[in-house]
């Protein structure tokens, strides 16, 4: 095989109570990609449709992560990719993560699968610290491995699987605004209280458990950040009444996806979901702010060949 086409998933990250450890892979909303293999050796961005972003490789996450494989390997040619961007970039759903998981992972298969996952993850996240300054994998590990992913450590890098619900959906609304990452780290508090700490660390542990007992209770409890949420709130336009609606409308739990602005929220089935869109959409509709909604069952399989 010298070329292949890819759908590189969106994802949802820092899941209420999982700050930089937790994250989440989505369906319908995401990017496509084409990497051919090349008599010329290296990596060259050769089109970007949808979104400005620098075909230079170097400055692109996408040709960062390819790199980062490519030292790797020992090969005779080297690499073309086409990006289709319909993740926006500062979204909050991993629009960098995108682009980083699915070249890897198209690469990966072009050259017959030597990689793992993991290591797949180590590379993709290289992108992501051209990004946003640190090589975080909340978001290229969902987007990899699907489903429900948990950091378990970044040095060395470990990453657990979790199951997921049968019929869990997402439904994401993204105001029309940019919050960079590095400017939503910035507001966060340098220490935090310890029965905060205490809080959301059982939120955590109950939100796991509830993946693995299929107990949706359980899970919609333990959505509840006390630590990042409370800041990154204010960035948001109206997010206490998106949130209000949306629990109103029956989701499960609604939170900030990422870094903000996208909010997401989880329900138990597509009707719910699509309730929930009706709920939250009025909000904006209400404020005349732009924005745009998504609904999505959650993504077991990850990135995926098309």
């Amino acid at each position: 095989m010298d070329e292949i086409k890819i759908f590189a998933p969106a994802t949802i990250a820092n899941i209420s109570c999982g700050f930089d450890v937790l994250g989440c892979c989505l369906d319908t909303l995401g990017d496509e990609m084409i990497v051919r293999k090349s008599s010329v050796k290296g990596v060259r961005i050769t089109k970007i449709i949808g979104e400005d972003l620098p075909l230079d490789t170097e400055k692109n996450v996408a040709g960062v992560a390819a790199l980062a494989l490519l030292k790797n390997i020992k090969e005779e040619y080297g690499f073309e990719i086409e990006i289709y961007k319909n993740i926006k970039p500062g979204s909050g759903v991993g629009s960098s993560a995108a682009s980083a998981a699915g070249v890897v992972f198209a690469i990966n298969e072009l050259l017959n699968k030597p990689f793992t996952k993991l290591e797949l993850v180590e590379f993709a996240r290289e992108g992501e610290r051209l990004a946003c300054g640190s090589p975080i994998a909340d978001n290229v590990a969902p987007a990899i491995f699907g489903g429900f992913t948990l950091v378990k450590s970044t040095n060395p890098l470990q990453i657990v699987e979790l199951p997921s619900f049968k019929g869990l959906y997402a439904t994401i609304i993204h105001p029309q605004i940019e919050i960079k990452t590095e400017d939503s780290r910035s507001i966060l508090p340098r220490k935090i209280d310890l029965s905060l700490a205490v809080k959301q660390s059982a939120n955590l542990g109950s939100l796991i458990h509830a993946l693995h007992t299929n107990d949706y209770f359980l899970f919609s409890e333990s959505l509840t950040d006390y630590i990042v949420e409370p800041h990154r709130s204010k960035l948001i336009p109206d997010f206490d009444k998106v949130k209000s609606n949306a629990l109103k409308a029956g989701a499960l739990g609604c939170g900030i996806s990422g870094s903000g602005p996208s909010i997401f929220t989880f329900s138990k089935n597509i009707q719910t979901a699509y309730n929930v869109q009706g709920a939250i959409n009025k909000v904006y509709e209400k404020n005349g702010i732009a924005h745009h909604t998504y609904v999505t069952k959650i993504n077991i399989e990850g990135v995926k060949v098309l």
